[in-house]
């Protein structure tokens, strides 16, 4: 069985996030400057059995699409060109930015190291988008 991956494309870094083989947890598996991002997709499905691939949908509130989803496209046009295999799909991606900075706040992490670490935000969103997506598939159910 193979695992979702999770993107939350950023302009300078992209938070990623997979499941597990039973596709039960997600877990997020870091971030990536978004200039390597295509070569770690590549390593990562190399050693991986990915059988979907969900890219965060940037939406405003007011359900428009933010300036993101302008390098979202060409990135999900050509990744679909290199893995033609591997359905990629979009998943709506609001709030997951808030909420991940509120799952860290709330974690206890000091503010020091919020700085220090700012893929963290990164990583959660990706998680949470894919924590998403599993709960949807499991509500079509």
């Amino acid at each position: 069985m193979g695992r979702i991956l999770a993107i939350d494309y950023g302009k300078k870094r992209t938070g990623l996030a997979a499941t597990d083989t039973l596709k039960l947890i997600a877990n997020g598996i870091g971030t990536v400057e978004t200039v390597r991002l295509f070569d770690f997709i590549a390593e990562y499905t190399s050693h991986e059995d990915v059988e979907r691939i969900v890219v965060g949908l940037p939406r405003q509130n007011n359900g428009e699409y933010s300036e993101n989803m302008g390098r979202i496209t060409p990135f999900v046009n050509r990744l679909r060109k290199l893995h033609p295999n591997i359905p990629v799909e979009f998943y709506d991606e609001r709030f997951t930015s808030v909420l991940a900075h509120r799952a860290i706040i709330e974690s206890g992490i000091g503010k020091k190291a919020r700085r220090e670490n700012k893929g963290l935000v990164d990583q959660i969103s990706a998680t949470i988008i894919l924590e998403d997506y599993m709960e949807q598939l499991r509500n079509a159910r």
